[in-house]
């Protein structure tokens, strides 16, 4: 999945810059017009720590639009004995970031500043810190996202409307490996086949997959609620403003223009 995701984020990224390169002409500017030029660089790094560990991370504080289809995703495959389920802490058969069945406003999915963040811990050496491992996130995003998952190692509550909703926070096994059943749940993760991020007031602000040893709890973002503990493994959080666009398991369609 990675090689894939990076790569339609890395092509955005230079899609913007090349943009902006065409339109651009070199000239001097005289110290009066440079004085009220600012600017910006593309990547920004920050240092924070919080309940024991450092956190580094590397921001593209750009917005961006993402069409993708991502498909058969197994991560974090190892043995867990409580509860193997497939195999895997992500099993997901389809994931595909905007739909072209709905028309054009729906085909492309709204991410703003995606970053990488990496966790470290004192290791009692003067000057050495270990490395825990690091997480992938966007400060917002918004869209339609279609989706297959058979099980999932995270923290993720779909509202399903008068259907009641999927939460994590339902399982006795505290969301390692959960495929959306339990004796008080009526619903399935694979009863879901799309998604839509975000409603109408704003975007939803807490998607981010964590690969780490040992369990960390990240700090929240200003606003919002505290979050769950990410296990050791491979880790999804997704709670804010996601709402379940069929109950029927159907991935909608998301090919190119044209076709």
């Amino acid at each position: 999945m990675s090689r894939r995701f990076f790569l339609a984020l890395a092509l955005a990224a230079c899609s913007l810059l090349a943009a902006g390169q065409a339109a651009a002409q070199m000239r001097a500017l005289s110290d009066s017009e440079m004085s009220t030029v600012s600017g910006q660089g593309l990547f920004t790094v920050s240092n924070s720590s919080y309940n024991g560990f450092d956190f580094t991370r590397i921001a593209l504080d750009a917005d961006v639009t993402l069409n993708a289809n991502l498909a058969n995703m197994r991560l974090g495959e190892y043995t867990y004995g409580p509860r193997n389920g497939s195999g895997a802490d992500l099993d997901i058969s389809a994931l595909r970031f905007g739909r072209s069945d709905a028309g054009d406003a729906q085909r492309l999915v709204q991410i703003s500043n995606p970053y990488f963040e990496f966790v470290y811990r004192n290791t009692g050496t003067a000057g050495q810190r270990e490395v825990i491992g690091m997480r992938l996130g966007f400060d917002s995003i918004a869209g339609d996202i279609g989706m297959k998952i058979a099980t999932l190692s995270g923290a993720m509550r779909i509202d399903a409307g008068a259907q009641g909703a999927i939460d994590t926070l339902m399982d006795p096994g505290g969301g390692k490996r959960w495929d959306g059943t339990c004796s008080d749940c009526t619903l399935k993760l694979s009863d879901v086949g799309a998604v839509t991020a975000g409603d109408a007031n704003g975007p939803s602000r807490d998607f981010w997959i964590s690969v780490l040893k040992t369990p960390v709890t990240f700090q929240a973002a200003a606003g919002m609620p505290a979050l769950t503990e990410a296990q050791a493994g491979v880790w999804l959080n997704w709670r804010d403003k996601l709402m379940a666009l069929n109950l029927n398991g159907m991935v909608p369609v998301n090919n190119p223009p044209g076709h």
